[in-house]
C-alpha cells in the first residue's frame, strides 16, 4: 500500500449574518434544502415516513414531462372519470391531450387527470406507480412508494419529508417543468368541452422569488406543500408534511412554508471554499530532475454556510508522500475531501500543474540506445535494459 500524506486546509471566511433561532414549524416532517448543491439546511423529521397526499403529483408530472409524449391524445376510461374530486371531472371515452392533462394536474390537482396520465403512458395506474416508485428510488429518494398517481390514501403509499426535497430538486432541473407549475392560467378543449383552470399555488404571488411547487391535502396527509424558491443564486427547496387539518391547517401550511424559506435566505449565502487551479499541496516527485511539485484542486466547490458553521469547514487533501516521474500536466494523483464539522461534504480532484519527464538510469540509457541506433532507421533494433 502506497503511504499518502494528509494535508489539512483550514479555510477563512468573511462574518456573515448570524443564525437565528430554529423556524416556527408546526408540520409533523419538514425540511429545508439548497436545490444546487441539495445539502439539507435544516430539518424536522425529515426522515419520518409519512402520507404526502397530492405532492404525489410531482412525480406524476416529472414521468409525463419525460415521456415525450405531451401531444398525444388520451382517452380517458371509466376509471380514471369516476376518481374523486378535486378533479375536472372528464367523462369516459372523452378525448384530452396529454399536455393539457399536465397542467390540470398541476395547477389544480386534478385526481382524475392523475389516472388517465398514469393508464395512458403506464397502461395502467398499477404498472405507473410501479414507474414512479423506480424513478424515486434512481433519484435518492429510498423511503418512497407510491400506490397511487394522484396521492390519494391507498396501502403504503407514503413518502418522507427529505425523499420529497430530492425528488423536488430533481423535477426543478427537467426541461419545462418550472415552466409547467408556473403557469397562472391554463384554457384549452377536449374533443368535448372546454376546461379553464387557476394555478392554486399562493406561494407563488405572496413570497419574493416563489418558483414552485404543489399543494396536498387528504384526510390521513393532513395539509402539506412543497414548496421552492430562489433568489440570486440561491434555490432552496422546503417541505411540510401534515401541518395540521381543517381550516387552521389549510392556512398553516402557508405559513409553515413562508418560515422554512424566510429562515434559508435569512441564514445562508454562498461561501466559496475551494477554488478551482488554485494550491492544493507540495509533495516531492522521485525519478526526476524535479525534486516537487505543486498540485492544485480541479473543481470549484461552493457551500451554502450560516455563520456559525463557518470555522467547522476544512479540506484534507489525500495524495502520495512521493510520486514517481512521469507525471504530465493535469494528470489526477490524489483527491480533496470537505468537511463540515465531523459531516464529510464532498470529494473533488487534484492534479499535477506541470509536467515531470522521468531522469534515471534506465530512461537515461533508453535516451543514449535510442539517439545512437536511431540514426541507422533501416535496421531492426531490438534493445533489452535491466530493471532498476
Amino acid at each position: 500500500m502506497k503511504k499518502c500524506i494528509v494535508a489539512l486546509v483550514l479555510v477563512a471566511f468573511s462574518t456573515a449574518v448570524c443564525f437565528a433561532d430554529e423556524p416556527d414549524v408546526e408540520a409533523s416532517g419538514s425540511i429545508l434544502t439548497e436545490a444546487g448543491t441539495g445539502r439539507v439546511l435544516w430539518g424536522k423529521n425529515e426522515h419520518e415516513p409519512l402520507a404526502m397526499a397530492s405532492t404525489t403529483k410531482i412525480m406524476t408530472a416529472i414521468l409525463a414531462i419525460e415521456s415525450g409524449r405531451a401531444d398525444e391524445i388520451v382517452t380517458v376510461s371509466k376509471r380514471a372519470a369516476a376518481a374523486p374530486k378535486v378533479k375536472m371531472y372528464l367523462s369516459p371515452g372523452e378525448n384530452v391531450r396529454l399536455g393539457d392533462l399536465m397542467l390540470a394536474l398541476m395547477l389544480e390537482s386534478s385526481n382524475d387527470a392523475a389516472v388517465a396520465i398514469a393508464e395512458h403512458l403506464g397502461g395502467s395506474v398499477e404498472d405507473f406507480c410501479a414507474a414512479m416508485t423506480e424513478k424515486a428510488r434512481e433519484i435518492g429518494a429510498v423511503n418512497t412508494i407510491f400506490e397511487t398517481p394522484n396521492g390519494l390514501d391507498a396501502g403504503e403509499h407514503h413518502s418522507t419529508a427529505y425523499d420529497l426535497a430530492q425528488i423536488t430538486r430533481y423535477a426543478l432541473e427537467v426541461p419545462g417543468f418550472i415552466e409547467l407549475t408556473n403557469t397562472p392560467n391554463a384554457f384549452f378543449h377536449s374533443d368535448r368541452r372546454s376546461y379553464s383552470f387557476h394555478n392554486r399555488n399562493r406561494l407563488l404571488h405572496e413570497f419574493s422569488g416563489a418558483n414552485g411547487v404543489k399543494t396536498g391535502f387528504t384526510n390521513k396527509a393532513g395539509h402539506c406543500f412543497v414548496g421552492a424558491a430562489k433568489r440570486d443564486d440561491m434555490q432552496l427547496i422546503s417541505v411540510v408534511l401534515a401541518s395540521g387539518w381543517g381550516e387552521r391547517g389549510k392556512s398553516r401550511k402557508w405559513t409553515d412554508t413562508k418560515n422554512v424559506l424566510n429562515f434559508g435566505f435569512d441564514n445562508f449565502e454562498f461561501v466559496t471554499v475551494v477554488e478551482s487551479d488554485t494550491f492544493a499541496v507540495n509533495t516531492a516527485v522521485t525519478r526526476s530532475r524535479t525534486p516537487s511539485m505543486d498540485f492544485v484542486y480541479k473543481e470549484t466547490v461552493r457551500v451554502p454556510l450560516a455563520r456559525d458553521e463557518r470555522d467547522d469547514v476544512y479540506v484534507e487533501a489525500y495524495i502520495p508522500v512521493a510520486i514517481p516521474a512521469p507525471i504530465a500536466a493535469g494528470e489526477i494523483i490524489g483527491c480533496a475531501r470537505v468537511f463540515i464539522g465531523t459531516d464529510f461534504y464532498c470529494e473533488l480532484p487534484i492534479a499535477a500543474t506541470a509536467d515531470a519527464a522521468r531522469h534515471d538510469l534506465k530512461t537515461s540509457l533508453e535516451k543514449v540506445l535510442n539517439a545512437y541506433f536511431g540514426l541507422a532507421t533501416d535496421r531492426d533494433v531490438n534493445v533489452i535494459l535491466p530493471e532498476f
